[in-house]
């Protein structure tokens, strides 16, 4: 099964913009997805198993890296791209 995933980073601190980058810039570092930016969000369109555990795990390390952010995500159980 493909998915769509809507996510949406709010650093919590004044200089914001390159936590996001960041955070976009590895998700685009994985074959096994792709995204699309726009100026309120990052979609990955992928296998819903794969495309689950890459954004799993990017949150999951860039959590550790910024102690204060927040993510909302929206999950398609289809392509959208």
């Amino acid at each position: 099964m493909n998915v769509s995933i809507d996510i949406s980073m709010y650093p919590l601190k004044p200089d914001y913009k390159p936590s996001i980058k960041a955070f976009i810039d590895s998700l685009n570092s994985y074959a096994e997805i792709t995204t699309q930016e726009n100026n309120m969000s990052t979609q990955v369109f992928g296998e819903y198993r794969a495309a689950m555990k890459i954004v799993q795990d990017e949150i999951e390390k860039t959590s550790g890296d910024e102690p204060k952010v927040v993510f909302v995500m929206k999950i398609i159980p289809f392509d959208l791209s």
